[in-house]
């Protein structure tokens, strides 16, 4: 078995440890899945969340941002009903503002990925934590994103819920120096030349 991050411990997250966490993401529409899933999350478990991943991108039209953008609340009403997801109102509420923010970056930026990837000047950051508990819970970078995203009309965008994201597509790589995906991550010399940055 390989060496994996202690929060990886139970089956459910050995392949998105493995396969998707940290992993660097430049797709808007993923972005904007795991946006709205790391808002989704806030309260609960993320093993609550990969439970309801499948039920998500079915009730969100495949996180298509231009699709969820045009929910009406005769729509939202429809999802507050669908047990597959996390029920929650505002939580719903936000993901449709949150789509349309998206959009209103993609015309601004050229792409949500790109506006995202600017902040780490287009290369991962390497947070390089020995242990769990090296792993910060926010830093000022995501502070300063999220104050932006924010201003641009979103919810559930805190700087800890930034953050996650952050970490969740690969702007960061928290994965521990013990970890096999440490050592995969950070193949190439620009990226390990940047340790520590992450943190502020």
């Amino acid at each position: 078995m390989p060496t994996r991050c202690e929060w990886a411990a139970e089956p459910l997250m050995h392949d998105y440890h493995d396969l998707e966490w940290g992993t660097p993401v430049h797709d808007d529409q993923r972005l904007f899945e795991f946006l709205i899933l790391e808002g989704a999350q806030a309260g609960l478990s993320w093993a609550t969340i990969l439970r309801k991943r499948s039920a998500y991108r079915a009730a969100f039209d495949g996180f298509d941002p231009a699709r969820v953008a045009r929910y009406d609340d005769a729509r939202m009403a429809e999802l507050m009903n669908d047990a597959g997801i996390v029920r929650n109102r505002l939580k719903v509420r936000a993901a449709v503002a949150n789509a349309k923010a998206v959009l209103a970056i993609q015309q601004e930026r050229g792409s949500f990925a790109d506006y995202l990837w600017a902040y780490v000047d287009g290369v991962p950051l390497t947070g390089a934590p020995a242990t769990l508990a090296d792993v910060p819970v926010s830093t000022p970078l995501a502070e300063t994103l999220s104050r932006d995203l924010k201003k641009r009309g979103m919810t559930f965008v805190g700087p800890t819920i930034v953050y996650s994201l952050m970490q969740a597509v690969g702007l960061v790589n928290d994965h521990t120096t013990s970890c096999f995906r440490f050592a995969e991550l950070t193949g190439s010399a620009s990226s390990a030349g940047r340790a520590g940055q992450a943190h502020g």
